[in-house]
């Protein structure tokens, strides 16, 4: 609890007054003193202790896609035999807040507010403390509680609606399939049993020699795959150039997971992240990409870990700006069967000049485009 700044003034008027008053034997002004120190300690009893309510904060939906409505849903509920006066609730978002009325609630009665959260800017943003402000009626004294946990609201890149994959380059079992689904066509390995596998697996004779359950696991060799290369390089891309990359990056790696095809994610800043496929795999995905910023650490496009890791067959897809084009398809038209590469330009810069489609190779495509939107259409165009 503290006084506010017309408390202060009051406190010292009062006391001026009723020291004047005393002095020289005034009434006036000494009753007027004594009025604004009663008027202050009153303040500061009533807003002494915090506001006995009780507050649940709720945020729905947790994941959102940027531009897309989130809110935050506010129940306060007064359990006590007297009546509650109104207050104000405010909930840090961010670097922001959103300020709530709170209006009086009767004994036992809740009150159940709504308000919108900030979506225009990609990330993992924290909601929360709330913090109630309770104060007197003529504004004297204040008193502000934290209450309640924190709450995670992640803010999704925009995706555009992309055509997921409808094949995939054969891949060979002496190629080290290490990633594969379980029970398709291929023989991989033969593992011990776990709860949740398919009894028609079962591998008896290892059972038998073993002792214990043993399954086959089983690679599709014509099974989908994509993996992205995304330039993160401080100097890469402009910053508004590089919010378009991530959409684009979101678009197509979100389709193909969602499709059930292997996917992974490699920035130049050394992230690796291969997923399985399935919508749980799309989500860890876009929770990767809400956080993605651009490194200045990072000084090569393509990172170390991408060339050195087994061929893995499927799709490539190089996302960077015109100054780096040749550098992506030097060292990675041998490492898989088929190579996109898309060039973003900056439309405040006039954009680059063309990129000959000659440079790019057999099996490598080149797509030179302004934003995220022209190159999923491009994308859908080929692939479809």
């Amino acid at each position: 609890m503290h006084l506010t700044r017309r408390g202060r003034a009051v406190l010292v008027l009062a006391v001026a007054l009723l020291a004047a008053g005393v002095w020289g034997r005034y009434p006036f002004p000494a009753g007027l003193g004594a009025v604004g120190l009663g008027a202050v300690l009153a303040a500061v009893l009533l807003t002494a202790r915090g506001l006995p309510v009780e507050v649940r904060r709720s945020v729905y939906p947790d994941r959102v896609e940027r531009g897309r409505p989130a809110l935050a849903r506010l129940a306060v509920r007064n359990p006590g035999g007297r009546r509650q006066a109104g207050f104000e609730a405010v909930d840090a978002v961010g670097g922001a807040a959103r300020t709530v009325r709170v209006r009086a609630l009767p004994p036992g009665a809740e009150a159940v507010h709504h308000y919108e959260l900030p979506t225009g800017v990609r990330g993992r943003f924290t909601i929360g403390p709330l913090t109630l402000h309770r104060a007197d009626p003529f504004g004297l004294a204040h008193h502000a509680s934290a209450v309640g946990g924190v709450a995670t609201l992640r803010v999704h890149p925009r995706q555009r609606p992309a055509r997921a994959l409808a094949g995939g380059h054969p891949r060979h079992h002496h190629e080290g399939a290490d990633d594969a689904l379980r029970g398709s066509a291929e023989l991989q390995d033969v593992r011990e049993y776990i709860p949740g596998d398919e009894v028609r697996h079962l591998h008896w004779k290892a059972t038998a020699r073993t002792g214990r359950l043993m399954v086959r696991d089983h690679t599709d060799p014509d099974e989908p795959r994509l993996t992205l290369l995304l330039d993160t390089r401080a100097g890469g891309l402009p910053a508004g150039v590089f919010e378009e990359a991530v959409e684009l990056a979101a678009s197509l790696l979100g389709a193909a997971a969602r499709a059930g095809h292997h996917t992974r994610l490699v920035t130049s800043s050394g992230l690796d992240l291969p997923q399985p496929g399935g919508a749980p795999a799309a989500r860890q995905l876009l929770d990767e990409l809400c956080e993605l910023r651009q490194d200045a650490c990072s000084a090569e496009l393509v990172p170390a870990l991408l060339p050195a890791s087994r061929p893995g067959g499927g799709y490539l897809v190089v996302v960077t700006g015109p100054a780096d084009a040749p550098v992506a398809l030097a060292g990675l038209r041998e490492r898989f069967p088929a190579v996109f590469l898309f060039v973003l330009s900056d439309p405040d810069a006039g954009g680059g000049g063309p990129i000959p489609t000659a440079r790019a190779g057999a099996g490598s495509r080149v797509f030179q485009v302004d934003g995220a939107a022209e190159a999923v259409r491009r994308w859908n165009e080929v692939i479809g």
